[in-house]
C-alpha cells in the first residue's frame, strides 16, 4: 500500500467513524485516533457484509455499502465507548 492509499485508508476511516459517532446513541468520549481506527475496521468490514450480501457493486454510489460500513462504525463506537470510558475501581 503506497501514500495515497494510507492517506484515503485515513480519510475514509474518518468520515465513516464520525457517521457512526454521530448516529451512535449517548455520548461517546473516546480520542478522534480511536474514532478514525474504528472507522477504518468499519469499512473494511462493511465491504465485506456488502459483498456477502452481493451489493458491493452498484451502479453509481454505492449506498447499501456505505449505509453498511456507518451502521458497523456506530456498534463499533458504542462498544469501544464503553470499553474505553471503564475506569478502575480502587
Amino acid at each position: 500500500m503506497g501514500i495515497g492509499g494510507v492517506i484515503s485508508a485515513l480519510i475514509v476511516g474518518l468520515i465513516i467513524g464520525l457517521l457512526g459517532k454521530l448516529i451512535a446513541p449517548g455520548k461517546q468520549a473516546i480520542p478522534i485516533w480511536l474514532t478514525i481506527i474504528v472507522g477504518i475496521v468499519a469499512a473494511f468490514l462493511g465491504t465485506f457484509v456488502a459483498r456477502a450480501l452481493g451489493v458491493e457493486d452498484t451502479p453509481g454510489i454505492d449506498w447499501i455499502e456505505i449505509i453498511v460500513q456507518v451502521i458497523i462504525a456506530a456498534i463499533g463506537v458504542s462498544l469501544v465507548a464503553g470499553f474505553y470510558g471503564k475506569k478502575s475501581v480502587r
